[in-house]
């Protein structure tokens, strides 16, 4: 048989140089070639030893949530890139930012709703600040019980009964505010928040800030006069101490109606660079700042209660409660002095929420642990298991007690000069 050239028709092997780790590299027949070419792809041996055929592309499809990013020059070539962060795939050669409330789904194709959170009652951040705040409750309740039960014993007189009820409730609403700080932050929640937070700090300290500055008063006039100074008496005490209350209160409305209470979701607090960690907190609308200035008037009542605690640290214990409020003075600054750098030191914290509520009813509850322990738990110990104590004390007038208070700070003066003086040798001889 021959072509139309005369010529009989050509007949070729294909041969291939192959290598292999299971035999000598050398020719392997792949195809033949018998008027039309004839090859067997299963036999043939590619870059690497790969036995697959490669495809003849430039660039392959990108993946899910990847863009193209052309190369420039090439039209038919790009390569891929991952839409990172919050971002998702708008088209096939760009990627776009989710709303600030969304995230983007995990191919990346699209936006899903940021899931919200808030504090839960089941939380650890929560359960030793309500631990507390129940124990607090529970104790504070009982004084007052034991008070109104004894109200007319001698001691409850001469602690001062209106200024102590006045001065208990303030302490339990401090414990009482754990509970508003850890709710689900509703209006109604906010509002008794915003009411409750200073308010029951500003009661406290307006309390035994009256009571310290009696004492001081009282003695302060005793070194010039025997006459008592004026506002001494108990409906005076607690004519000064709402006016100090009511300045509280006044702050308050005028932050309400200024600024009406309301909830917020903040997505800006827990949004880390992996967005499937990405959590909106649903809160009220106190910032630090507002928190800090809310409790500001409680803490120069505080401060000044210090003072005049500190001014009244000479007279006798024996006369008035000035060493035990000066104690728990002492102790509440020191707690208080602990808890700035805690709270604003965890600003940038994704735990932010969660650690300042702890730390603040958790110093909140301290501070009221300690004025109730050092200025009522030793008093109800007395009247519940000692009533054998709770007896009328010989009744001093005003013009003995002031006699004694001043011969005991001058002696306490006179000691003090003679242990820091300094013997001067006589050289006159």
């Amino acid at each position: 048989m021959f072509n139309e050239n005369g010529d009989a028709p050509g007949r070729y092997d294909i041969f291939q140089y192959q290598l292999s780790n299971v035999s000598n590299p050398g020719y392997k027949v792949i195809g033949q070639w018998t008027n039309h070419l004839r090859l067997n792809p299963e036999e043939m041996q590619w870059s690497g030893g790969d036995r697959k055929v490669p495809e003849s592309v430039c660039s392959f499809p990108c993946e899910s949530g990847e863009r193209k990013k052309m190369v420039k020059g090439v039209p038919c070539c790009w390569h891929c890139e991952l839409c990172d962060g919050y971002q998702y795939l708008l088209d096939e050669f760009s990627c776009d930012m989710c709303p600030f409330d969304m995230r983007p789904l995990k191919n990346r194709t699209g936006c899903r709703t940021t899931p919200i959170i808030k504090l839960e009652w089941s939380s650890p951040w929560a359960i030793i600040p309500v631990f507390l705040a129940i124990l607090g409750c529970l104790a504070t309740g009982g004084c007052i019980v034991a008070f109104i039960r004894f109200n007319d014993t001698p001691i409850v007189r001469a602690s001062g009964r209106e200024l102590s009820y006045v001065l208990l409730t303030g302490i339990f609403l401090i414990y009482l505010i754990t509970f508003l700080m850890i709710a689900e932050p509703s209006v109604p929640v906010c509002a008794i928040r915003r009411l409750l937070l200073g308010l029951g700090m500003c009661i406290s300290y307006s309390a035994m800030l009256t009571k310290t500055n009696r004492i001081y008063r009282i003695f302060e006039q005793g070194k010039v006069a025997v006459t008592p100074p004026k506002f001494i008496s108990p409906t005076s005490q607690l004519i000064i101490t709402f006016i100090l209350i009511s300045m509280q209160l006044l702050g308050v409305f005028i932050w309400f109606g200024v600024m009406p209470p309301h909830t917020i979701i903040d997505y800006e607090e827990q949004k880390p660079p992996n967005p499937e960690f990405a959590r909106g907190v649903l809160k009220c609308d106190m910032s630090d700042i507002s928190l800090i200035f809310c409790l500001s008037y409680s803490f120069v009542l505080m401060i000044t209660c210090t003072v005049y605690a500190i001014k009244s640290r000479g007279v006798p214990e024996t006369f008035n409660e000035a060493k035990p409020i000066g104690f728990t003075m002492y102790t509440t600054c020191i707690i208080w002095l602990a808890f700035v750098p805690i709270f604003f030191g965890t600003a940038q914290s994704t735990e932010k929420m969660f650690i300042q509520t702890t730390t603040l009813t958790v110093s909140m509850s301290l501070s009221a642990t300690v004025s109730l322990g050092m200025l009522y738990v030793p008093k109800v110990y007395v009247i519940i298991l000692h009533p054998e104590q709770n007896v009328q004390k010989r009744k001093r007038s005003f013009k003995a007690v002031v006699q004694a208070a001043t011969v005991t700070t001058q002696l306490s003066q006179k000691s003090d000069k003679q242990n820091g003086a300094k013997i001067v040798p006589d050289r006159s001889q």
